[in-house]
């Protein structure tokens, strides 16, 4: 296995494609990295230094912790405070500060907050606590709602009554759509998650090419993954030709893993959602269908969704947005560092403020 990945790590082949990105000789392009961790593999293997200047690459919202607004985790602090509910949540949103509190900090003021690896964990969670309520915090793009779906249909199957989501899942198309739109922004190209197209295939970031004039390439995650795909997406701007490529086919399929879509599917249905820094999304969420609804945490004790505004000064949403850079940010490495965030994007394992604050520009 470790000989597999060195392939991907080869410095002599690295610096052919190097050479060939230094030829390019053609106008200014900006390329968005849609996802979170190619955004941490580029700055963490200083892959923007090896590339020409007439290159800008963009961080894009493939963080699904950033792009989950602030009212959500008002709402889940809440709900910590309540007693008769035990909090499960995948560790990034521990720290994810609110309006008024994080959920480390409820944890450590006595509330029953635990991390897990695994939704699935929950049940076992909700199982040995009958007179808890357990609320998982459901949060994340196409790759771990699958999952969630399963334990939703898990809880059914074994009659969990005490198990519910708080849902804030989030589809990647859509989004991508918008930012393709984004006059402003104006990007040429997109590099697109590989995790994601595992599950939802070829076909929609291939539509973004086709109709919306936006060459892309399907991207793995080591160095090389990702400066082939950028030489790709550099040959292919400059011969005008809008096109998708797979350049991860040793995971992605072109139809995806159809086992996990029929799954997530069947549990949840597209909604409207909001995203942090970009706004409300038609169709970009996925919510609990109707014949699931008792395991819907909103439903179930009729929580309003909250509209609570952004951190004072936090420029996180543009910088989803890939319209701002951290270091565009004055709080960034002032009141803002992984010891004390402010923002959602200095918090995650994928965030781009924690990217540039860990390894630089």
């Amino acid at each position: 296995m470790t000989n597999y990945i060195d392939e991907f790590r080869d410095k002599a082949v690295i610096q052919k494609i190097v050479d060939c990105l230094n030829a390019y000789s053609g106008p200014k392009l900006k390329i968005m990295e849609v996802c979170g961790t190619h955004t941490m593999a580029i700055s963490r293997y200083g892959l923007r230094s090896l590339l020409p200047k007439s290159i800008e690459l963009l961080s894009g919202p493939g963080c699904p912790v950033c792009v989950t607004p602030t009212g959500y985790i008002d709402t889940a602090t809440e709900l910590a405070d309540n007693r008769d509910i035990i909090i499960t949540t995948f560790g990034d949103l521990m720290r994810i500060p609110g309006n008024n509190s994080t959920l480390l900090l409820k944890k450590a003021k006595g509330s029953n907050v635990q991390m897990v690896y695994s939704p699935l964990n929950s049940l076992e969670t909700a199982k040995a606590n009958p007179h808890k309520e357990v609320v998982f915090l459901s949060v994340g793009f196409e790759t771990t709602t699958p999952v969630i779906a399963l334990s939703v249909l898990k809880a059914r199957e074994e009659g969990i009554k005490n198990f519910s989501v708080l849902t804030a899942n989030k589809t990647m198309p859509e989004a991508v759509k918008t930012l393709a739109e984004d006059r402003e922004l104006a990007l040429d190209g997109f590099i697109y998650p590989g995790h994601v197209s595992a599950i939802i295939g070829t076909d929609f970031f291939s539509y973004v090419a086709y109709n919306m004039e936006k060459a892309g390439v399907i991207a793995g995650f080591e160095p090389l993954d990702i400066l082939y795909s950028i030489n790709i997406l550099l040959k292919n701007i400059s011969e005008g030709k809008n096109v998708l490529e797979n350049a991860y086919s040793r995971i992605v399929a072109k139809e995806g893993n159809i086992k996990a879509q029929q799954k997530m599917y069947q549990v949840f249905e597209p909604v409207d959602a909001v995203w942090r820094g970009i706004g409300l999304i038609p169709g970009s969420g996925l919510g609990l269908r109707k014949e699931y609804e008792n395991y819907d945490t909103m439903k179930k004790f009729d929580i309003k969704p909250k509209d609570s505004p952004e951190p004072k000064g936090c420029l996180c949403g543009e910088v989803l947005k890939g319209k701002k850079k951290p270091l565009d940010c004055k709080l960034f490495k002032t009141r803002c560092t992984p010891e004390s965030p402010v923002g959602a994007c200095m918090v995650s394992a994928e965030g781009t403020c924690a990217a540039y604050y860990k390894y630089g520009d």
